[in-house]
């Protein structure tokens, strides 16, 4: 590691990241933040607990319930919804940079909503539950290429690819509608549940899944930021520095795909993280860079841990699932991205 007046480069072939000091600064602040709230959501609960409770279950230093409630009920929860806004944010950075388009994310553009029906699918049809992840990777893959194929006229446009892509989520939605009015209420009833948006009854397995595939997406999604600031450029620029633009368009929609696709099949469609998250990041640190990218997917598991508290405590005695509130949150929001655009036209 060297440092500067204003950078620190990181270098870990085949991976190499420079970051700000702004950046680096804020990446620090965030991941603190994300450990704060973190430790705070595992105190609680019908049962609460203190901090010092909570350290001391985590080093296994006391036995009892409270060992077993933060070790085997609360923490995988946490870490599933870290994990899951982190790809859920990653995917949407990447999407926006790939189009320049602040209004693109996967749960928009029909991502999501491609995962959805192909788990709800495999769920109704009692296919084995082990496939449900790769089913919701092959849903979302398969309209991301969808949208993409659809979009294409000499060149990919952000306000072509954002209506495709609604028209595509709108599909899938209807798709999916079907099938839960298809067949019986004991049979969907788990899909019903997933399809809101839930953190509950998350386990170790679940963090496992998302852990896996964070480990492998990330790096890769880093490995291609450089890439995607090439692309953004045009397409000219970006082949006279040696990037092949359509291969690069390709891998960084599997990517997103991919982030967007582990996160669903770990927690169902928690909308709007996608599309909030980027903004924030970009307001903090700027454009899209692999640093960027690491505050991008704090800030989104921060966002997704809070709203999993606010569903499991603002509204007691019920319990509400994070996609609730973070679509109640989102879809303002939305629209007032849509408004903002229309008087830029």
């Amino acid at each position: 590691m060297r440092s500067g007046n204003v950078n620190v480069a990181i270098a870990r072939p085949p991976i190499a990241i420079r970051l700000s000091r702004r950046t680096l600064s804020i990446v620090l602040l965030a991941a603190a933040a994300a450990l704060g709230l973190s430790l705070w959501a595992l105190t609680l609960g019908e049962f609460p607990l203190s901090v010092a409770d909570v350290v001391r279950a985590i080093a296994q230093e006391v036995a009892g319930p409270a060992e077993f409630i933060v070790g085997t009920v609360r923490m995988p929860r946490v870490l599933v919804a870290l994990g899951v806004g982190f790809g859920l944010a990653a995917s949407g950075a990447i999407f926006q940079g790939l189009v320049r388009n602040p209004l693109v994310s996967p749960d928009i553009i029909g991502v999501n909503a491609g995962a959805s029906l192909a788990a709800v699918f495999f769920i109704v049809t009692r296919g084995p539950m082990a496939l449900v992840p790769l089913a919701a990777f092959v849903g979302a893959l398969a309209a991301a290429f969808g949208v993409y194929a659809l979009s294409w006229r000499s060149g990919i446009t952000g306000d072509r690819l954002v209506l495709v892509g609604i028209g595509i989520n709108a599909l899938a939605t209807a798709a999916t509608t079907f099938l839960i009015v298809r067949f019986p209420i004991e049979v969907v009833a788990s899909a019903e549940q997933w399809l809101a948006g839930t953190l509950y009854g998350r386990g170790w397995e679940h963090v496992a899944y998302i852990g896996y595939a964070l480990v492998l997406l990330v790096p890769l999604a880093m490995w291609l930021s450089s890439r995607l600031r090439s692309l953004q450029l045009g397409d000219d620029v970006a082949g006279s520095l040696g990037v092949r633009p359509e291969a690069s368009r390709v891998l960084l929609i599997v990517v997103g795909s991919a982030l967007a696709a582990a996160a669903v099949a770990a927690a169902g469609p928690i909308g709007f993280v996608a599309l909030i998250v980027p903004h924030i990041a970009r307001m903090l640190v700027g454009s899209f860079t692999a640093g960027v990218l690491l505050v991008t997917g704090i800030l989104g598991g921060i966002v997704v841990l809070l709203a999993d508290v606010v569903a499991q405590n603002a509204f007691l005695p019920i319990t509400v699932p994070a996609g609730v509130v973070t679509a109640a949150i989102g879809a303002p929001y939305f629209m007032f991205l849509l408004y903002r655009s229309h008087h830029r036209i």
